[in-house]
């Protein structure tokens, strides 16, 4: 983030514990999101009705919100996959 001259607007400490309440409230915001596990990276809507497959992608197996979360724009990215952010930010 640092190189692209990123500000981060808000950091969560990993004590705070974000679950699926949390999920839908940022997918709701957000027109689209991406998620990487792996190498494997999946593209979802988003919107005011957000599917239960979209928000069981955003958590991890002990049901909190996976890290890192970001917020870029309209767009919610959920996991690490350095390709997807390099197209994200341009």
């Amino acid at each position: 983030m640092e190189a692209r001259k990123i500000t981060i607007a808000e950091t969560v400490p990993a004590s705070r514990k974000l679950q699926r309440e949390d999920a839908l409230e940022l997918l709701s915001k957000a027109t689209a999101m991406t998620v990487a596990k792996g190498k494997k990276v999946t593209h979802f809507k988003g919107g005011k009705n957000p599917s239960d497959e979209a928000v069981n992608a955003m958590l991890g197996s002990t049901g909190n919100l996976r890290a890192p979360t970001a917020v870029i724009g309209k767009t919610l990215v959920v996991g690490f996959n350095e390709e997807s952010y390099s197209d994200i930010l341009g």
